[in-house]
């Protein structure tokens, strides 16, 4: 799909052969604060997932999309809309960029650009959020770069590393829709 191809990157749906990288990045305990993950997940289990992965939008109410390069086809992270609500026309959005080499090198930037555009421009959405850890200046840099807005502070809300962090909520309304 051209809508999800970028100059460096591309989105592409989620393939069996996805097991092992899924499987990598869902039991990266340093990424769990960012993904709300305490334990770890089995083959089995993300078998499971990947097997129901190409269950539309609408039915999952969640899209998990693979970061690839476009040079070597090589998966380096994940792109996600959650709690997808067709009838408010909203979803949450998330990204993680396995290795920290290809982290600050535009990569991110690039992914959620592509996906903002299909949100608006395919599925018709009124709204995104996403929810960062208020420690999490890579993220909040990113997403403020296109526009979401702070629309909150969620007090004490995760526990890492026996220290409490706030979450902020940030939003961007279509202005078109």
């Amino acid at each position: 799909m051209v809508t999800l191809k970028g100059i460096t990157i591309n989105l592409r749906a989620l393939e069996p052969e996805d097991l092992d990288f899924v499987y990598s990045i869902e039991n990266n305990e340093s990424i769990w604060e960012v993904s709300n993950t305490q334990t770890p997940y089995s083959r089995f289990l993300i078998m499971q997932y990947l097997e129901n992965a190409h269950q539309d939008i609408h039915q999952a109410k969640q899209l998990r999309l693979v970061i690839c390069k476009n040079d070597t086809f090589e998966a380096i992270g994940l792109i996600d809309l959650f709690d997808f609500d067709p009838k408010n026309n909203r979803a949450g959005i998330g990204i993680v960029i396995e290795n920290k080499k290809d982290r600050n090198k535009g990569i991110g930037s690039e992914a959620l650009s592509l996906l903002i555009k299909y949100a608006f421009n395919h599925l018709n959405l009124h709204q995104l959020f996403a929810n960062i850890g208020s420690n999490n200046e890579a993220s909040l840099k990113l997403f403020t770069t296109f526009g979401f807005q702070k629309i909150g502070t969620k007090k004490d809300w995760n526990y890492h590393q026996g220290k409490y962090f706030d979450e902020e909520l940030f939003q961007l309304i279509h202005k078109n829709h």
